[in-house]
């Protein structure tokens, strides 16, 4: 039986034999490896930036909104009528056996001034559980605390782009600027938290103590009111008993009877982000299929080359044939030049796909994340495909009968 080396010989001296027409059939292979490396690059960066946004969140988060006003007989939607108060706040903190800890929220854009620089920002009303919350540490300086809250101290953690936008290069700690003529000691600085999923930039925005907020800022409608309560769960797998919790304990505290609509809304940010996650991980999946039909393709372009070159040969196999060669000499030379030209051309499609990776992160500013997985698969295909696209010709080709080949013309 003829040796593998040999067989390998021969196999490559047949494609050098047709140079055009190997690098047209690998044409296929190395575009289609490259589409599945290129999408797959696309689909994982995509769902790595909406896990860097979900982590920038925080973690095992629930919000809950005010109610819904009614004008005219047409209901506004949820926050348009404000029943939340900050004693609401603090008993959800203190009477929910799942929750973490509470934070509750007044918010309000206005004009940050700092010399003869300004600058608008969101100016969020909180207390210092909302670093907890949102597990967003303070890079420089120091927190404000509870004495802080409870005396409504004038003081404010900025975030880094207003930061960048009003101090330039001073250090903002122990600065004082002006929200509305109202002079605010800066404490600290937030550190980096970059876009949210929808985004919005998060670094864009000013702490102050809750209180400070509703009795010097922007004023309340009645005492202790806020907008919105950010409650941190102690884990995932408490969300939906802190969900349930905190709907009975407001409808206690609110008066609702079990016939009467509530006056708040419970949402699981954390459920809705990992929801957005999914759908990105499906359309990874679903690209990657989309670029792997061009595999298939290129597949059956090696096939039919390998028929035709199975014609053209009819001669020479019968010559070998009738000099000894078996039935898998004949069909491992058809399935060793198949894997050749599928191995090349995944070689080839391996450097395109990393190439134009790059150049589509860099000219249309999308995120891409090269994996050695997805380099892997897509070279690992290419072979299967140069295997089950050549095994035909290869079969093909070992059936001729040596009589008949040789009469061949």
């Amino acid at each position: 039986m003829m040796n593998i080396p040999s067989t390998i010989k021969i196999s490559l001296r047949a494609l050098r034999g047709n140079k055009m027409r190997s690098a047209l059939t690998m044409l296929g292979i190395i575009i289609g490896v490259g589409a599945v490396i290129t999408m797959l690059a696309v689909g994982t960066g995509a769902r790595q930036k909406i896990e860097e946004q979900i982590s920038s969140m925080g973690s095992n988060l629930l919000m809950v909104l005010p109610g819904a006003s009614t004008s005219g007989g047409a209901r506004m939607g949820s926050g348009t009528q404000l029943t939340l108060t900050l004693a609401d706040a603090e008993a959800v903190k203190k009477e929910c056996s799942s929750v973490s800890t509470a934070a509750p929220i007044l918010n309000g854009v206005a004009q940050i001034i700092f010399g003869n620089q300004n600058w608008s920002a969101s100016i969020i009303g909180t207390t210092p559980g909302i670093l907890e919350v949102r597990d967003w540490p303070v890079a420089a300086g120091r927190p404000f605390t509870d004495d802080d809250v409870r005396n409504a101290s004038k003081v404010a953690l900025v975030g880094q782009t207003v930061v960048d936008n009003l101090f330039r290069n001073v250090n903002p700690v122990g600065k004082i600027v002006r929200i509305k003529n109202i002079p605010f000691t800066v404490i600290g600085v937030l550190e980096a938290k970059g876009q949210s999923a929808i985004g919005q930039d998060q670094d864009d925005t000013l702490f102050i103590p809750v209180t400070t907020a509703q009795k010097k800022l922007f004023g309340t409608q009645f005492p202790g009111m806020i907008r919105i309560i950010m409650v941190k769960a102690k884990s995932s797998e408490d969300l939906a008993n802190a969900e349930k919790q905190i709907t009975e304990l407001l409808k206690q505290r609110h008066h609702i009877g079990q016939k009467q609509e509530d006056d708040f809304t419970v949402r699981n940010l954390t459920q809705m982000m990992q929801a957005a996650e999914q759908s990105t991980h499906i359309m990874t999946l679903l690209l990657g299929s989309v670029a792997s039909i061009s595999l298939l393709v290129g597949g059956i372009g090696i096939m039919n080359i390998m028929l035709v070159s199975v014609t053209e040969r009819t001669r020479e196999i019968g010559i070998r044939m009738a000099v000894g060669a078996k039935t898998w000499d004949i069909r491992l030379q058809f399935l060793i030049e198949a894997m050749t030209l599928s191995v090349i051309g995944g070689t080839f499609g391996i450097l395109i796909g990393i190439s134009g990776s790059e150049i589509l992160s860099l000219l249309a500013g999308w995120p891409t994340v090269i994996s050695p997985a997805s380099i892997l698969l897509a070279f690992s295909f290419s072979g299967i495909v140069g295997v089950f696209f050549g095994f035909y010709p290869a079969y093909k080709a070992s059936l001729l009968s040596p009589i008949d080949a040789l009469r061949h013309e």
